[in-house]
């Protein structure tokens, strides 16, 4: 469809190689914790808090994370595309293709939590050009769309 953007999405070990990939490739270095942070927030099919980010990774070290950290950490995720950042939920999901760059649309599911990605460069772009008019630069669009998700929808 003319609009869209189209990547290769990443799951598994291969998201995890290629988000490993794109922070050195940032200039930033790959230690354990990252590691573990983006483990935990690539585990889970919905958003999640830096809270539950911690609680997921000191499970997993046995012993208590602090959520300063890992806000710390999904922050730098954000800025160098690893993640992005759901700003109704204040929580976060893992990006699947973490070597490309585009604006985010997000529809959530008010009943179940589920967040779902989708790119419209034309929305964006027509948002992106509304923004230039009004004298804001390097802008990067962020729309989040709530509504009932198909399996949620169909259980009404």
């Amino acid at each position: 469809m003319a609009g869209h953007h189209h990547h290769h999405d990443f799951a598994g070990e291969k998201l995890r190689e290629a988000a490993r990939e794109a922070l050195v490739s940032a200039g930033e270095q790959w230690t354990d914790m990252r590691a573990d942070v983006f483990e935990a927030l690539a585990d889970r099919d919905r958003p999640a808090s830096a809270y539950d980010v911690a609680e997921s990774v000191g499970a997993r070290r046995g012993r208590r994370v602090a959520a300063n950290s890992v806000y710390r950490i999904l922050d730098l995720f954000v800025r160098t595309n690893l993640a992005r950042r759901v700003e109704s939920a204040n929580a976060y999901v893992a990006n699947s293709h973490p070597g490309c760059r585009h604006d985010c649309i997000f529809l959530i599911c008010d009943l179940c939590g589920k967040a779902v990605h989708i790119d419209d460069d034309r929305l964006t772009g027509s948002l992106r050009q509304a923004a230039q008019a009004a004298g804001f630069a390097e802008v990067r669009p962020v729309v989040e769309l709530r509504g009932h998700c198909a399996d949620c929808a169909t259980g009404d």
